[in-house]
């Protein structure tokens, strides 16, 4: 059996966070488990509010989890506070996780902040040096990067900067990018792009699903580059059946 847990925020609507992440571990086959790190107001119109756990409790919940479930892989989201990431950071580091993938969620589609402005150095300096793979998008990675990415070079260059940050991979998303969807990984022996079709329409979801698709394919023992391979694959053929289920226009996965 292969275990993957998600430490996130959760979604009410459930096209993001944990929610999200437990549907991916069971379509992909694999014993999911979650443990919620922030709370959050939310529908398929935007994000209202937020709240985190309280760090003594995420702690608490951890600790139990771990000493007697051990994952296999481990898939970050948002943990919006300081001490909430270092928490993550110090039970990472005591259960002597290897197979951590960083989704280092800074804001909400519609703009809402998802990561305080005091936990950013923390999650670049505690949390980056122990992950196996850090899955930015590309505004994510400029603010980590501290650069405005406007070509390929650019790309490059904060790519370069996040991994001096300690992680051993580092996958910049291109959704934000004008033509196909190409996401490009950073720190094997060649960078590797991967692309597919750009689906037409609004998505909730897809960086959330995405990570959790790549810890689970991690957790079964696939190289990280193949990894990244079939979940975007993975991620492109849940799009083809995406569809609204809210009263606004944003398409959920259809697990």
């Amino acid at each position: 059996m292969r275990k993957v847990l998600s430490i996130a925020g959760s979604d009410p609507s459930s096209g993001a966070g944990i929610q999200a992440d437990l549907k991916t571990f069971q379509a992909l086959g694999v014993f999911g488990m979650a443990l919620p790190a922030a709370l959050t107001t939310q529908n398929s119109r935007g994000v209202f509010g937020v709240k985190g756990i309280t760090p003594g409790m995420l702690s608490k919940q951890l600790d139990a989890l771990l000493s007697d479930i051990l994952p296999d892989a481990v898939k970050t989201g948002m943990l919006l506070t300081k001490r909430n990431v270092e928490t993550v950071a110090t039970t990472i580091n005591k259960y002597s996780i290897k197979s951590l993938v960083v989704d280092p969620v800074l804001k909400s589609s519609s703009g809402r902040p998802l990561l305080q402005p005091g936990a950013l150095k923390s999650l670049a300096g505690k949390l980056f040096p122990l992950a196996m793979i850090v899955t930015p998008n590309i505004p994510e990675a400029e603010v980590l990067a501290g650069i405005s990415i406007t070509s390929e070079g650019d790309m490059d260059h904060a790519a370069g900067k996040i991994m001096d940050l300690g992680p051993k991979y580092v996958l910049i998303k291109g959704g934000h990018r004008i033509g196909p969807a190409a996401d490009t990984l950073y720190g094997g022996r060649s960078v590797l792009s991967f692309s597919t079709p750009r689906r037409r329409g609004q998505f909730h979801g897809t960086g959330c699903v995405l990570s959790s698709a790549i810890a689970v394919f991690i957790a079964k023992g696939l190289p990280v580059e193949k990894a990244v391979e079939k979940s975007k694959q993975f991620v492109d053929k849940m799009l083809t059946t995406a569809e609204p289920p809210g009263k606004s226009n944003i398409k959920y996965f259809q697990f």
